[in-house]
C-alpha cells in the first residue's frame, strides 16, 4: 500500500469519525508529502524511520502562516506564526506526513482532556469516556489508528495520561531535550515536548528526530539485574483493585525475569516538594505571568476551570517564586536515587498508572525521568498501565527496557488502523503545591508480551481524592463543568 493510499484512507476515517479529535487538517500539504515519500520509496531512498509516517501535532505548535490557538478561542484572532516550530520543521525534514493539528485542553492546563470551545474527543477505547489530557486529540488519534505518531506536550502528565487512557505509548523526555520554541507555553520551567505512538520504538524514533539526533535502533535491555524501586505509600492510596492486581503481576513478572525489586518510599520527598510550593502550583505561577494581560480583561473567554487554575498562581511574589525554585532544586537533589534505598540506588521507579485527575494541590511528578506503560485492559476492557521513571541521563535505557512491544497492541479499531492496509507506511521504525511537573522522560506502551506488560488497569476520573495517585477507569464524558 502506498503512502498516498494510506493517507487517503486515514483522511476518510478522520472525516467520518469524531470531529473533536482534530482542530485543523492539512490534506493538500499531506498529499504532497505522501507523494514525495512514495517517489523516494520508488527510488530506493529513505529519510529514516519517520519517512512516510502519518503524524499529527498538538494545537499549540506554530505552523507558518496560521494562528496558534492552544485550544482556546482567546487566541483565535492572534497574528499568524511566521515560521514552523523547530519540532514541526524537523518532522517535515524527516519525511513525516503531517495530517493536521489535534485537540487539547485549553492552554494545556488539565489532565482530563475537556474542551468547551472545540469539543471533547471521545476515548479511543470507549467514546463515552474522557480521553485524558491535555494532549487529548493526540492520544485518541493514535489509539484509533488515524495517526502513527502524535506530537504532544507534557508538563505534568499531558502526554502520559492520554497515552495511558487510550492504550498507546507516550514518552515525556527531559524538559531541555527538545526545543520549546514555537510551542505555546504553560510553564517555562516544566514543559517538555514528546511523542505518542503505537510502539516504544516509534516513540524513540520520533524523540530522536524532535531532538535533532539521528534515530538509532532500539535494542532490548536485559531485565536481569535491573534495580526497581516501588514507591509504596501516598502514591498507592485508593488504588482500584484491578489496577493493584495488574501492578503486582507486573512486579512478579519482573522479579521472575531477574529484576531486583524493593520498596522505595518517597512520601518524605513528596512532603518536601509540597512545602516548597507555599504560593501554589509552579505551573500556575508561571502561567499567571504568561496570561497576565488577559486574566481580567478576557476572563469570560477562558474555560472557567482553566482560568481558576491560572488565577490561583498570580498571588505569588517574585521572592516567593525564587524561593520556590531554590527549594525545588534542593528537592531534586534528593530525588530518584536515595543512597538509603533498601536495594541500594534504584535504576528506575515503578508505580501504577495513570494517576487520577487531581485538584490543585495534589502532589506532582519529580524532575527526574518519568515513564508510563499501559498494562492492559481492566474492567470493561479499558486501558491502564504502569509508570516507570528514571534519572535524566538514563532515558535511553528507560526506552530500551520497554522493548519489545507489539505494533498491533492497544485498542486499535477492528481491522487495524486502516481497514484497507497496514498501520505504518514507509521503512519500519528501528527499533498547589504539587503541579510541579517532572522535567524528564516518560513512556507509555500498550499491553503485550514485554516484561512490563500485565492486565487490569483503568484511567483517571474527575474529582478524585487529593491524596491518590493510582489508576482509575476513564469516567463517562459529560458537558464541561467545574472540577
Amino acid at each position: 500500500m502506498s503512502v498516498r493510499e494510506t493517507l487517503e484512507a486515514r483522511l476518510a476515517r478522520i472525516a467520518a469519525g469524531d470531529p473533536a479529535v482534530f482542530t485543523r487538517l492539512y490534506p493538500e500539504q499531506a498529499r504532497a508529502a505522501a507523494d514525495a515519500a512514495d517517489a523516494r520509496r520508488r527510488d530506493g531512498i529513505s529519510l529514516g524511520p519517520l519517512d512516510g509516517a502519518m503524524v499529527s501535532i498538538k494545537d499549540l505548535f506554530d505552523v507558518a502562516g496560521e494562528t496558534t490557538r492552544a485550544g482556546s478561542v482567546l487566541l483565535a484572532d492572534a497574528a499568524p506564526a511566521r515560521s514552523d516550530a523547530p519540532v514541526v520543521a524537523r518532522l517535515r525534514r524527516a519525511g513525516a506526513v503531517i495530517l493536521g493539528k489535534t485537540n487539547m485542553s485549553e492552554f494545556a492546563f488539565s489532565g482530563l482532556g475537556l474542551n468547551p470551545h472545540y469539543g471533547t474527543p471521545g476515548n479511543a477505547a470507549d467514546p463515552a469516556r474522557i480521553p485524558g489530557g491535555s494532549s487529548s486529540g493526540a492520544g485518541v488519534s493514535v489509539g484509533q489508528g488515524t495517526s502513527d505518531i502524535a506530537i504532544g506536550s507534557d508538563t505534568g502528565g499531558s502526554v502520559r495520561i492520554p497515552a495511558s487512557l487510550n492504550g498507546v505509548v507516550g514518552f515525556k523526555p527531559t524538559a531541555s531535550r527538545v526545543p520549546l520554541e514555537g510551542a505555546f507555553p504553560l510553564s517555562y520551567a516544566l514543559d517538555s515536548l514528546g511523542p505518542l505512538a503505537r510502539t516504544v520504538a516509534d516513540c524513540a524514533a520520533a524523540d530522536a528526530v524532535m531532538a535533532g539526533e539521528e534515530p538509532a535502533p532500539l535494542e532490548a535491555l536485559a531485565v536481569a539485574g535491573l534495580r526497581i524501586g516501588v514507591p509504596r505509600g501516598l502514591l498507592f492510596t485508593e488504588t482500584e483493585a484491578p489496577v493493584a492486581e495488574a501492578f503486582e503481576r507486573v512486579l512478579s513478572r519482573l522479579s521472575r525475569a531477574g529484576a531486583r525489586i524493593a520498596d522505595h518510599p518517597i512520601d518524605d520527598h513528596l512532603a518536601a516538594m509540597d512545602a516548597a510550593l507555599p504560593d501554589g502550583s509552579l505551573a500556575a505561577i508561571e502561567a499567571a505571568a504568561i496570561h497576565a494581560d488577559w486574566l481580567d480583561s478576557a476572563a469570560d473567554r477562558y474555560d472557567r476551570r482553566v482560568h481558576r487554575r491560572i488565577v490561583a498562581g498570580r498571588g505569588a511574589t517574585a521572592a516567593g517564586y525564587i524561593r520556590t525554585m531554590r527549594r525545588r532544586a534542593e528537592c531534586d537533589g534528593r530525588g530518584l536515587h536515595p543512597d538509603d534505598a533498601p536495594a541500594g540506588r534504584a535504576d528506575r521507579r515503578l508505580r501504577p498508572a495513570p494517576r487520577p485527575a487531581r485538584r490543585a494541590g495534589a502532589p506532582g511528578d519529580r524532575r527526574d525521568g518519568a515513564a508510563h506503560r499501559p498494562a492492559g485492559g481492566g474492567r470493561r476492557g479499558l486501558p491502564g498501565g504502569q509508570s516507570p521513571d528514571a534519572a535524566q541521563h538514563r532515558l535511553r535505557q528507560l526506552l530500551r527496557s520497554h522493548r519489545p512491544v507489539p505494533a498491533d497492541a492497544g485498542p486499535a479499531p477492528a481491522g487495524g488502523p486502516d481497514a484497507a492496509g497496514p498501520a505504518r507506511t514507509g521503512p519500519p521504525a528501528p527499533g498547589n503545591r504539587g503541579r510541579d511537573r517532572g522535567r524528564a522522560g516518560g513512556v507509555s506502551a500498550p499491553r503485550g508480551p514485554g516484561p512490563l506488560s500485565g492486565s487490569g488497569g483503568t484511567a483517571p476520573r474527575r474529582g478524585a481524592p487529593r491524596r491518590s495517585s493510582a489508576g482509575r477507569r476513564p469516567r463517562r464524558r459529560r458537558d464541561p463543568c467545574p472540577d
